[in-house]
């Protein structure tokens, strides 16, 4: 696949799928802390679309479904805008909560595509799994074809076996029968610390051999220390290096696609440090290398 050098960046400043507020400013974090102009700096065209429109959680009746309707709405605007960027454009989406995932992975997908999610959690409960009801739980289900047939029908979009999990420390019984049953590969802190990273990243890409891939990031995954803004921190998460070394080595492989940046919440932050992470991690995955 030929490298590509235009860059679309679009934010979803959405809180809806979360247990927590904050995380609508994730898209402005990421930009303070100066994505745009480090993507420049490597040698990128970028374009900046703006952020869609979200409607405030203060506004809203929290109904049973948990803005089920709304964030459908977000993510079919984001999916819709996704499929007008012209081939050759590499789309980088900000969020905001994982729920908006399911509108970038079926936005993207041009037939069949592989999926990285690297997260701290599975994102694979369905409303009747999950202890939350929180739907920033669920998207990687409904990508998969799991859950409330709203969402399935508008964003059902991978293979279950198309999709590897990095970095997960947290799970609820209901997803683990679920991943076990779909037959997702899922690559634990347990096996990131007995196997070592590198070797997991050169699984995960011969698991996936052959298919464009979307790399979707969520904070969480880094180790707390590391990055404090986040709603559902989890002790134990990958290092600095760890998560720098995944990037550099699926950016070797030059076939990432498009990325999420999601569930950066700098009110639970500390100067910015875990946007400066993200984006850092972003320009990784982006080819920028230490020589």
């Amino acid at each position: 696949m030929p490298p590509m050098e235009r860059v679309a960046v679009i934010g979803v400043p959405m809180d809806l799928g979360a247990g927590r507020r904050g995380v609508d400013m994730g898209p402005s974090a990421l930009r303070y802390a100066r994505l745009l102009e480090e993507l420049e700096a490597l040698g990128f065209s970028v374009e900046d679309l703006g952020d869609l429109r979200v409607p405030l959680a203060e506004t809203l009746r929290k109904r049973k479904g948990s803005y089920l309707e709304e964030i459908r709405q977000v993510a079919l605007e984001l999916q819709e805008r996704l499929r007008a960027l012209p081939e050759g454009v590499f789309p980088i989406v900000l969020g905001g909560d994982h729920s908006l995932s399911m509108g970038s992975v079926s936005g993207v997908a041009r037939g069949r595509i592989g999926v990285i999610w690297v997260d701290a959690h599975a994102d694979f409960n369905t409303p009747e799994t999950s202890p939350s009801g929180n739907i920033h739980g669920m998207p990687l289900a409904v990508l998969a074809g799991l859950g409330d047939e709203r969402l399935t029908q508008a964003f059902q979009a991978v293979d279950p076996k198309d999709v590897v999990l990095v970095g997960v420390r947290s799970l609820d019984p209901g997803e683990k029968r679920l991943l076990k049953e779909m037959g997702v590969l899922v690559y634990t802190m347990h096996e990131v610390d007995r196997l070592g990273i590198a070797r997991i990243a050169e699984e995960a890409l011969e698991r996936l051999e052959g298919l464009p891939l979307h790399v979707s990031l969520d904070a969480d995954v880094l180790d707390p220390t590391l990055a404090p803004g986040v709603g559902t921190p989890v002790p134990g998460g990958l290092t600095y290096r760890e998560a720098h070394l995944l990037m550099e080595i699926l950016a070797q492989s030059g076939r990432v696609q498009s990325l999420d940046l999601v569930e950066v919440n700098p009110i639970l932050d500390e100067k910015n440090r875990t946007a400066e992470m993200m984006v850092g991690l972003a320009l990784s995955l982006l080819g920028k290398r230490i020589l």
